[in-house]
């Protein structure tokens, strides 16, 4: 993402040098291919610290990686996209995590596959708070992404951060509710974060960028490569205290999150669904297996009570669903009874509930200008609490 030039004056020259000092061994090391993470790990244990790794005889480097690995170490401190990154560096914001650096992530240093080097935008203070990742179907529904959204406002109001990975549907739904509370937000993305993926979500990531924290394992420059987002996935579970996940199909790449987040020993939650929708089958997977099924914010605190939340002058929904029913007409209830909670043509409430058409159509435009009901692409209509 671009950054506001007034926002920040930028390094002066000192910190310029101590950055280039500091950083560029490691942002090196990134920009060798073929050289991920978990062997970025490999030769950090064995040789200590970065520049004992540039500096390796290459026969050293053979015992641990490949020829054409080696070769690219050897000569990675001449690559060009190194000053690119310490540019970006200088920008107002914009900040590298690294293993040694004391702002890396507790709880994500505990995984078995820590990123060594995380590129971050934005406020670095939210990574000291609990954080709790929340996921789901890039299809959802209205009624999920409402789901997903208040569920994020409320655990913020809590004293959490929102984890999530900037997809469409659930996945944007938690971060805009972590940014109507307090903007503690983060969000772990798949590519460089000079580059907005989706870009549907340019506006979101900025917002972003300016309450909460864009962050990414990815050299600058990275693009969305479909590998990518399930390794993010390891990221957004290994920051958090627990997996909450908000519709999700059967094969949805959120299950891969909650496989993740069990793998690391966080707790796994679900929001359940219609029997007869396809997003509620990963959620419902997940319950047989053992997920805790959630219906409130208080049923995921009172699993996670041992956690220490930050204080908070913020009221708690009990149930992290918000709806509007305060300028809603008596009329208004035969329509609501008629439409349960899953999606429904207009003719359908008007036979089961006897009103005309025309008085189903005007409830229905009042409700959905209330925020209870949304009108979907299919022509039905959705409760949504």
């Amino acid at each position: 993402m671009d950054n506001d030039a007034a926002d920040s004056p930028g390094l002066t020259p000192t910190d310029q040098a101590n950055a280039t000092e500091q950083y560029a061994p490691w942002i090196a090391l990134t920009l060798v291919e073929g050289l991920g993470s978990t062997i970025l790990c490999q030769l950090l244990l064995a040789f200590k610290t970065p520049e004992a790794i540039l500096d390796a005889a290459y026969t050293a480097l053979r015992e641990l990686v490949s020829k054409e690995v080696a070769e690219g170490i050897q000569r990675a401190m001449q690559h060009a996209d190194i000053a690119k990154a310490l540019d970006w560096l200088a920008q107002a914001d914009n900040h590298l995590i690294t293993l040694a650096d004391p702002h890396y992530p507790q709880r994500l240093l505990e995984t078995d596959q820590p990123p060594p080097v995380l590129y971050a935008k934005g406020n670095l203070q939210i990574l000291k708070r609990p954080c709790m990742a929340i996921v789901g179907s890039r299809h959802a529904t209205a009624q999920g992404e409402t789901t997903a959204e208040n569920f994020a406002e409320s655990l913020c109001r809590a004293g959490f951060a929102v984890a999530s990975g900037l997809a469409l549907g659930i996945d944007g739904a938690a971060h805009r509710g972590a940014l109507k509370a307090d903007g503690a937000t983060i969000a772990v993305v798949g590519t460089g974060l000079d580059i907005v993926y989706p870009a549907k979500h340019k506006a979101l990531a900025h917002q972003i960028a300016q309450h909460g924290l864009l962050l990414s394992e990815y050299a600058l420059g990275t693009p969305s490569i479909n590998y990518n987002f399930p390794r993010r996935n390891r990221i957004i579970s290994g920051l958090s205290e627990g997996c909450l996940v908000v519709e999700a199909n059967i094969d949805s790449g959120s299950l891969i999150t909650a496989k993740l987040a069990i793998e690391q020993g966080r707790e796994v939650f679900a929001v359940p669904g219609s029997i007869h929708s396809p997003v509620a089958k990963g959620c419902h997977a997940l319950i047989k297996q053992g997920a805790k099924l959630v219906e409130s914010t208080e049923d995921i605190l009172s699993e996670l009570r041992h956690i220490r939340l930050p204080d908070s002058s913020w009221p708690v929904s009990p149930n992290g669903l918000i709806p509007n029913w305060t300028n809603l007409p008596s009329e208004a209830s035969p329509v609501l009874a008629c439409m349960g909670f899953d999606p429904i043509f207009a003719e359908q409430i008007a036979a089961r509930s006897g009103l005309t058409p025309g008085e189903v159509s005007t409830m229905l435009t009042l409700l959905e200008l209330e925020g209870v009901v949304s009108h979907l692409a299919n022509g039905q209509f959705q409760r949504l609490a």
